[in-house]
């Protein structure tokens, strides 16, 4: 059972459609006991950081997951704010994340070099895939996702990074550690690289 975690924060509808687009059923679900017997799980989310680690400690989430992800074992998949909440902290607040990850999350700083840059990083992009993992098969061809960031990822463990995208300066795209799997695009908004890589994750096994 797929659990797509509810904490008001994320594409939820979209992220459904996308597994029933491959065959697959998910569900949306906030209930405790719902969770503890996902076989994997989905954390979506748009928004800011405070505001995503606030909605999942008002509704009790927080020490289910750890035990599900820490001690479980059970796949996990951050999607754009959900890969960040993976980390210790960010810029964009004061709360502490998840920690899941040794990283934290900074923002996009346009320096001399590239003062055009806009932020948010808006619309497809592609990835450079730094190491092989089942999540990334099949993608033979730069595949390209979208994108809509304002602050990305930085992993204190390089082998953490499954894959980068380049926006100014290279940022990751792809983190993975064991079973904790985030990604800082919208695979439920990426057409057939969207579903590739669901799919991945629903064949994924450790």
């Amino acid at each position: 059972m797929i659990v797509i975690i509810d904490y008001a924060m994320g594409n939820l509808g979209s992220v459904v459609n996308m597994f029933k687009k491959i065959g697959e059923q998910a569900i949306i679900s906030s209930d405790i006991e719902t969770i503890r017997q996902a076989d994997k799980l989905i954390l979506p989310g748009v928004g800011a950081f405070d505001s995503g680690m606030k909605k999942l400690q008002e509704r009790g989430l927080i020490s289910v997951l750890n035990s599900k992800v820490l001690e479980d074992g059970t796949p996990v998949l951050g999607l754009c704010l959900g890969m960040q909440l993976l980390t210790r902290c960010s810029e964009e607040g004061q709360l502490p994340g998840l920690g899941w990850l040794d990283a934290e999350t900074i923002r996009f700083k346009p320096d001399a070099t590239n003062s055009t840059l806009k932020v948010p990083h808006m619309g497809w992009n592609s990835l450079r895939i730094c190491q092989s993992h089942p999540l990334l098969n099949g993608f033979e061809t730069e595949p390209r996702f979208y994108f809509v960031h304002s602050y990305y990822v930085t992993c204190a463990d390089p082998q953490n990074i499954l894959a980068q995208t380049h926006y100014g300066e290279e940022f990751t795209s792809v983190v993975g550690k064991g079973n904790i799997l985030g990604v800082q695009f919208h695979p439920e908004k990426s057409h057939k690289f969207g579903m590739r890589l669901l799919r991945n994750f629903v064949e994924w096994v450790q």
